[in-house]
């Protein structure tokens, strides 16, 4: 198995900049695991592949406002900065975020001040600065990865201090995907309707896109479940594997919550010969991070259809605030996930290789031959495809 494997042509034209209007009328490829068939659809057509008992599973974070566009102090030299994750290991009170910085040369020094002002990125010249950022060390192993401490800065229209998280939101944007570059609508778009109300991910979960309040409804109305986990999506969904060997990529980590409710709706799923189906790619991942091996099973024990061999004895179980760094790849075994909605994914990538396990790579790759021939719309904003 190389990298190369996972690679394929993908016309520029077809990257999506900008989702569809509305979120469900956009183009859904089913592909049947076992004949390698595809059919082309419309996304509000997932009702007809849908049946009672079965439960959908989606991540419910919401993106935050995670780039930050400032000056570096002294020299009104232009840097941007995107938030990763907390770092309450080195400041307990939240302070210190891990962050990508560009450009990354002109950003080395400890000791480094950015000011960002209100408005962000078009902020103009008189808007105040309401955050600041200090380099505070280099994020080992991470190209243009930095320790920054943020402070808030200057007062609110009613006089009282910022708190931090006021701060980033007065100067944040949210972070859209590189491939993204002429997209200016509501960035609200680029949330589930369904997500949380507080902000953890630098990513949208983006199968999740398609869904809409009346669509979820009428999910509902046909007897189908719907439960919702937590999984803070890292920019590192990004990333290419650079590797020629893809056993080698350094799967990054990412904090995850399956509440006991799921865990209880997918037992009485899969005790009811139902399907849980995962709405992407982060929900598959939370759901297969949540299988321990040798637990106690349950009656009836849980497998993934086609994966039925690979049972063996273990559960899945509820997790709290817990971190993975599950890569799924061929050869890899599922236990909980029986059928999965997801979108287009960018070439090499980990995520075509967890769909190649679900599937198989040469399943994935005709399903793609057949989009791009039918000029599928790819990646964040794209269509998207249900493998069961």
């Amino acid at each position: 198995m190389r990298t190369d494997d996972f690679d394929y042509p993908l016309p520029d034209e077809l990257i999506a900049q900008a989702p569809a209007e509305p979120r469900d009328s956009c183009r859904l490829l089913v592909l049947h695991r076992e004949d390698g068939s595809v059919e082309h659809r419309r996304f509000t057509d997932i009702l007809d592949y849908l049946e009672p008992g079965d439960l959908l599973v989606a991540n419910r974070t919401r993106v935050m406002p995670a780039r930050l566009v400032g000056r570096k102090r002294g020299t009104g030299g232009v840097c941007e900065t995107l938030l990763l994750k907390r770092r309450e290991d080195v400041d307990p009170l939240g302070g210190v975020w891990e962050c990508l910085v560009n450009p990354g040369k002109r950003l080395r020094q400890p000791g480094i001040v950015i000011e960002y002002r209100a408005g962000g990125l078009h902020a103009p010249e008189s808007a105040p600065v309401v955050l600041t950022g200090e380099i505070v060390d280099f994020v080992e192993g991470s190209k243009g990865g930095r320790l920054v401490r943020f402070s808030p800065a200057g007062e609110k229209d009613d006089g009282t201090p910022r708190t931090l998280d006021e701060a980033i939101h007065a100067a944040g944007h949210v972070p859209l995907p590189p491939y993204i570059t002429q997209y200016e609508g509501d960035p609200e778009k680029y949330q589930t309707v369904y997500a949380m109300s507080e902000e953890h991910s630098a990513a949208a979960p983006t199968a999740g896109l398609h869904f809409t309040p009346e669509l979820i409804e009428r999910i509902r109305e046909k007897g189908v479940g719907w439960a919702t986990v937590e999984l803070e999506v890292g920019i590192d969904t990004f990333r290419l594997v650079t590797e020629d060997d893809p056993t080698q990529h350094v799967m990054h980590t990412e904090r995850y919550h399956v509440p006991q409710e799921v865990v209880d709706a997918v037992h009485a799923t899969k005790a009811a010969g139902r399907r849980v189906i995962a709405v992407g790619t982060t929900s598959v991942r939370s759901l297969e991070s949540a299988w321990e091996e040798g637990a106690a099973p349950s009656e009836p024990p849980v497998a993934a259809r086609r994966f039925e061999g690979a049972a063996g004895t273990g559960d899945v179980v509820a997790r709290e605030n817990a971190t993975t760094n599950l890569y799924l790849m061929p050869g890899s075994d599922f236990h909980v996930v029986d059928a999965m909605i997801t979108n287009f994914h960018v070439p090499r990538s980990t995520l075509m290789m967890l769909v190649s396990a679900f599937a198989t790579r040469d399943q994935i790759m005709a399903a793609y031959d057949a989009a791009i021939e039918e000029r599928y719309r790819f990646l964040s904003f794209g269509d998207a495809m249900l493998i069961e």
